[in-house]
C-alpha cells in the first residue's frame, strides 16, 4: 500500500484549462449516488455545507502504479488525497462542514474496500453511471477505455456550488486548501434551506 499512500516529487503539475469555470453557482442535479454506507445519497437535498472531492481512482492493494498513469497531470495521488480528508475530518466538521464525500467513477464494492482499508470516517459515492459528471459537466479523462473524473473539490451549500478547487495539486494538500478557505473566506450560510429546518432552529431558540 505504501506506493499508493505516497507519490513522486516530480509529477507533472496540472494546469487550469478552464473546464470548471462554469461550476460556481450551479445547482447539483437531482440524482442519488450509491454510497459505501450501503444505501444511496440524494446529493442535491443535503442541507448545510457539503464538501465533495472528486478523484480519478484509488489503486487496489498490490496494484503497481504504471508510468503512463504518473505521466497524466493530476492523475496520481488519490489515496493521499483521501487520507488528507480523513486526517482533517474533525477540524472540517468543527468549522461548519456538515458532510464530506469522496466521489469517483469506481463501483461501490471497490470503494468500500478502500474506505475500510484507509479507515475513512466519511462515505465514498460512486458516479459509475456518470450522472453527476454529465449533470455538472465535470472534466474527465480516459483510462483503460473508461472515463474517470479529473480531480476537483466542490464546496456546496444547500445544493448549490459555492466554491471550486481546480486543479487540485498537490493532492495530499487538498483538505488543507478547504481548511484555509473555511478559516479565511467562508462566512457561513445566509439562511436555512427548508421550512422544516427553519422550524427546527426556532424550536432550539425557544429552549
Amino acid at each position: 500500500m505504501a506506493q499508493h499512500s505516497t507519490f513522486p516529487s516530480d509529477l507533472p503539475v496540472p494546469e487550469d484549462d478552464g473546464a470548471c469555470s462554469h461550476l460556481p453557482g450551479k445547482s447539483l442535479p437531482p440524482i442519488s449516488l450509491s454510497s459505501t454506507s450501503g444505501s444511496s445519497t440524494a446529493i442535491s437535498i443535503l442541507s448545510g455545507l457539503v464538501i465533495f472531492f472528486c478523484y480519478p481512482r484509488t489503486g487496489a492493494p498490490g496494484e503497481t502504479v504504471p508510468d503512463n498513469w504518473n505521466a497524466i497531470p493530476g492523475a496520481r495521488g488519490c489515496t493521499p488525497q483521501a487520507c488528507s480528508f480523513r486526517d482533517a475530518a474533525d477540524e472540517l466538521l468543527e468549522l461548519g462542514v456538515s458532510y464530506i464525500f469522496g466521489v469517483s467513477t469506481q463501483n461501490t464494492e471497490y470503494q468500500r474496500e478502500a474506505k475500510e482499508r484507509l479507515h475513512l470516517p466519511y462515505q465514498l459515492l460512486s458516479d459509475e453511471a456518470l450522472e453527476l459528471q454529465e449533470g455538472l459537466g465535470l472534466p474527465t479523462f480516459e483510462w483503460e477505455g473508461k472515463k474517470v473524473l479529473k480531480r476537483v473539490t466542490l464546496a456546496v451549500v444547500d445544493g448549490k456550488i459555492e466554491k471550486v478547487w481546480y486543479p487540485v495539486f498537490p493532492p495530499d494538500k487538498s483538505a488543507d486548501q478547504v481548511l484555509q478557505w473555511l478559516k479565511t473566506e467562508w462566512k457561513g450560510r445566509t439562511g436555512t434551506s427548508t421550512d422544516a429546518e427553519s422550524d427546527m432552529q426556532r424550536n432550539f431558540q425557544k429552549r
